[in-house]
């Protein structure tokens, strides 16, 4: 086997032969073992690329999902789409292109305690890579509430999409419509709430540092900031 080219090009190499592995032994340190092997790649440099293990493998797994979305809705015609719709087609590519297996057998590792504020994590960034794929260009408060909002809906959908048996996950995409549903009504009641007296008054007043927020510049500036 040609040694890789490039470290990128081991990593994924290695998650490839990872994914047969995770139905049986999870993302786990045994399946990283198995993947090494199967791979070809060097063990002290697969060890280094994914330092804790199975951990590592499920959120590097979880961010090519995020990349193969982005692509796959790249090459979509929206034109003719209602935003509500391209928001809920973005999240089924992203559901039709992972393994429900490996993404069962993640579920159950990010809801460990000690993984779970990582499983938020990425499913933080899944919302943001859909919203950045869709043109969001809100850097103040909205870019914080969509990527919220949008991972609330996008976390219930897994859930009832691991449990999926209809045709063409029909059932999934009935059940992702009635969520973004909800959002949109959430979205008319800030609209709401910043037009009526009281909202005005609050937002002047004690929840003024709210329209000072803004997005983070990039992931060293986590969480975002506020202006002054």
């Amino acid at each position: 086997m040609e040694p890789e080219n490039t470290v990128e090009q081991a990593k994924d190499r290695v998650l490839a032969a990872a994914l047969a592995h995770v139905p049986f032994d999870g993302w786990s340190e045994a399946t990283l073992t198995a993947a090494i092997t199967d791979s070809g790649v060097a063990p002290g440099l697969a060890r280094a690329l994914f330092p804790r293990g199975g951990v590592d493998l499920a959120a590097a797994w979880h961010r090519q999902g995020d990349a193969a979305m982005t692509k796959a809705l790249a090459g979509q015609d929206l034109t003719a789409l209602r935003f509500r719709d391209r928001v809920a087609l973005a999240v089924m590519l992203r559901l039709q292109a992972a393994d429900r297996e490996c993404v069962r057998r993640g579920s159950a590792l990010f809801a460990l305690p000690q993984h779970a504020a990582e499983g938020a994590g990425l499913i933080w960034g899944t919302a943001d890579a859909i919203w950045s794929a869709l043109g969001d260009t809100s850097r103040d408060l909205n870019w914080y509430t969509k990527r919220a909002t949008l991972s609330a809906v996008f976390g219930s959908t897994v859930l009832y999409w691991l449990g999926d048996t209809s045709e063409g996950d029909a059932d999934t995409r009935a059940f992702l419509d009635r969520r973004i549903e909800t959002v949109m009504q959430i979205e008319k009641a800030k609209a709401g709430f910043r037009t009526n007296p009281l909202g005005k008054a609050l937002l002047q007043g004690p929840l003024a540092f709210l329209d000072r927020l803004q997005a983070p510049q990039g992931v060293g500036d986590l969480p975002g900031h506020t202006s002054r």
